[in-house]
């Protein structure tokens, strides 16, 4: 893509000279705005109501603080972790994110391709403008399909099969969205997907209108979903499923209850309600009610490898990101993914080492410092 001559926020590009290389997922942020259509900014960026949660997602990282080891002893930490029987090479995947092809015509298909180079996951958005099977036919990590239930059954049954046939490892059943929530950016730009954008994924009667996200949904999706959906598609597919959007303890007992392979802990990127908690909020809670059942996963708000230990250290197994993934893609296609996975990476080694940690395995609550709970070492010298 070429850089547009001045973003939404005013930001100008002299042509010409050469943009400085992203050392922050924040500066991917800043190129991209400056890169994508305002309407498109938007949608991507936007979240539901005052978008109170949408910026409590990466607020809450802020309360935290990381509590350093001297003289670790560390030469060099190893990041990889075991999710589902997969070892990836850290703790960390793609969250789904629809339309992909929005902010780079590669789409979903570059996006597999970095993270595969990578060895990390990628769970494709229903709403995907890539299909389950061309991503598949270049994926090399785990991928996994995300879900929406839709009021024909038959279609939702048909995706399960389809991500089992096409080599998906899971399958991840989003349970937080009857409708998807008020997004008033969208609202006021009359938002719709480009012409030239399609669900590829979807054809016929469950495609129709979902140029306009918010009205399709009201008209597509099943508003009677129950926890029965677990088990129906688990059936259907033959694969686990992981339940995303999981922000209380009754939840959380309620999807292990339905047998689900794994809980993310989500609030569709502050999309949704406005006013929930924040991820970070929500997943002690979540996890505290699990008790080791199954594992715990996030999303929302990751920004740092910093952030990714204090996922951890709270109780994550892992943690996903989306709307860096995109942001990326705007300023880099497939290549700009592989760079801003490999910056958290590495930022997530370093606070490892600086933490103590040479494994995933070892990150605890003792790794962290949070508001109001004040660390209880007490020495045994």
């Amino acid at each position: 893509m070429t850089t547009s001559a001045a973003g939404p926020a005013g930001r100008r590009h002299t042509p010409g000279k050469p943009l400085p290389e992203p050392l922050t997922l924040a500066d991917f942020a800043d190129r991209a705005r400056d890169e994508l259509p305002p309407e498109s900014w938007d949608f991507i960026a936007g979240g539901a109501g005052r978008e109170r949660t949408l910026a409590a997602n990466e607020a809450a990282f802020d309360t935290v603080r990381l509590r350093p080891r001297a003289l670790p002893g560390i030469e060099k930490a190893d990041t990889s972790v075991e999710v589902l029987g997969s070892r990836w090479s850290a703790p960390l995947g793609i969250a789904p994110v629809a339309y992909h092809q929005l902010a780079h015509p590669e789409g979903e298909s570059g996006t597999a391709l970095a993270a595969g180079r990578l060895g990390l996951p990628v769970v494709l958005s229903t709403f995907a403008s890539r299909s389950v099977e061309e991503v598949a036919a270049v994926a090399t990590a785990p991928l996994w399909l995300q879900l929406y239930c839709f009021r024909d059954s038959g279609v939702t049954l048909d995706l399960a099969r389809r991500a089992r046939d096409s080599g998906c490892q899971a399958l991840v059943l989003t349970v937080d969205t009857p409708f998807t929530g008020r997004r008033l950016r969208d609202l006021r730009n009359g938002f719709r997907v480009p012409p030239h954008i399609t669900p590829a994924n979807l054809s016929g009667d469950a495609a129709l209108g979902a140029a306009a996200p918010g009205a399709h949904s009201r008209l597509a999706f099943d508003p009677l979903l129950d926890w029965s959906a677990v088990g129906r598609l688990r059936d259907a597919s033959g694969l686990p499923v992981f339940a995303k959007g999981v922000l209380t303890a009754q939840d959380a007992d309620a999807a292990v209850a339905a047998g689900v392979a794994g809980i993310i802990v989500s609030n569709h990127g502050g999309r949704q309600l406005d006013g929930v908690p924040a991820t970070l909020e929500a997943l002690p809670e979540v996890v505290g009610a699990v008790r080791g059942r199954c594992p715990v996963l996030l999303d929302g708000g990751v920004r740092s490898g910093a952030d990714i230990l204090v996922a951890l250290a709270l109780g994550a197994r892992a943690v996903f990101v989306g709307r860096p993934a995109l942001h990326a893609l705007a300023v880099g296609g497939g290549e700009g993914v592989y760079r801003m996975l490999t910056l958290l990476i590495e930022e997530f080694a370093d606070t490892m080492v600086l933490t103590g940690h040479p494994s995933p395995d070892t990150i605890d609550p003792d790794t962290v410092l949070r508001p109001g709970r004040p660390y209880p070492y007490r020495s045994t010298r």
